[in-house]
């Protein structure tokens, strides 16, 4: 059984390394590491395969033998650190929380390494997603919808940034997720046989329109800009959710959502 540290000082080396974690997008890349809090998130990235390094836990909100239980689960045990309430309250994100905090190991999602269990896969295509809370809303959706993949492309963000985990509800964890440029993920979809299906205003069908039984991906570009050229002319047909009011788009986690329940429900009867 793994001894507890505790920690009281807020001066401690290691409180310092998880503000730092937290803060620092850089640090998260050199270190591959990362920052995740409550008991939702820390649960889903043990289901999720994810190595936790150290968990920080605060018993005036935890119990040291709930903490236990939920690292029973993992091969390997973190170490763990009893912290005081004041110490938490630095390094919790959330002003509402569980009284658990974790450094765990960042993932590859590198695409060559991408595979499906499915032989017909269902795959989310995120063009250069801007906002965190965009990303993870999207990533919530897959999760809910038990994609076979997301794909996000040209990203110039940090997926493991703590607004992404947050808005994503841990879906992080849970969802298969890869990375790579336009070209590669194009040559990707190609080579796997699997169709494009680009959301766009231009030449396009209504998106109840297309057949999506066959192995496809569903790509989004930016609410600004949508799509880039690349994926409109590469795309095996563009479609459109018909607007009825004074603007022509929604927010691209909301049209992810209709798009991808759509294709969710054509494929409920094979």
């Amino acid at each position: 059984m793994n001894k507890v540290k505790q920690i009281s000082s807020l001066h401690n080396p290691l409180v310092k390394k998880v503000l730092l974690l937290k803060e620092k997008s850089r640090e998260r890349r050199n270190s591959g590491l990362f920052v995740l809090e409550g008991q939702r998130e820390f649960e889903l990235a043990c289901k999720g395969g994810y190595t936790i390094q150290r968990v920080f836990f605060c018993t005036n909100i935890i119990s040291e033998e709930k903490v236990r239980q939920i690292i029973a689960q993992l091969e390997k045990y973190p170490e763990l650190i009893e912290v005081s309430q004041e110490i938490y309250q630095k390094i919790a994100y959330r002003e509402s929380t569980e009284g658990i905090v974790a450094i765990a190991r960042s993932k590859n999602h590198n695409l060559n390494d991408l595979s499906f269990k499915n032989k017909n896969p269902l795959i989310l295509i995120a063009e250069a997603p801007e906002k965190p809370g965009n990303v993870g809303a999207l990533l919530r959706t897959a999760d809910a919808a038990k994609l076979d993949a997301v794909i996000i492309v040209n990203s110039n963000g940090d997926l493991y940034n703590p607004n992404i985990i947050r808005a994503s509800v841990g879906c992080l964890f849970t969802v298969n997720i890869a990375t790579g440029t336009t070209k590669e993920v194009i040559n990707f979809l190609n080579k796997n046989k699997i169709a494009i299906y680009s959301a766009a205003l231009s030449a396009s069908c209504n998106y109840t329109e297309v057949d999506y039984k066959k192995p496809c991906a569903i790509a989004v570009g930016t609410e600004a800009t949508g799509l880039t050229s690349e994926w409109l002319q590469e795309s095996d047909q563009n479609i459109l959710i018909p607007m009825q009011g004074e603007i022509d788009s929604m927010n691209v986690s909301v049209s992810a959502a209709i798009l991808i329940f759509e294709a969710k429900r054509q494929r409920e009867f094979l």
